[in-house]
């Protein structure tokens, strides 16, 4: 699964690395992982999945 997220530390959109997709505590699904480039954990927030 390819995602892109917002690297706050580079300042720019990555491709996510490791990408795992999980819930968060209030029940939003979420992709996490590290950017490519320098390491720094990103997170990008999925829509919900239907019903």
């Amino acid at each position: 699964m390819t995602v892109e997220a917002y690297c706050v530390k580079c300042k720019e959109k990555r491709t996510i690395d490791n990408a795992e997709v999980v819930e968060m505590d209030n029940g939003r699904r979420a992709a996490k992982g590290t950017c490519p480039v320098c390491g720094t954990k990103v997170t990008r927030f999925l829509p919900s999945e239907k019903k």
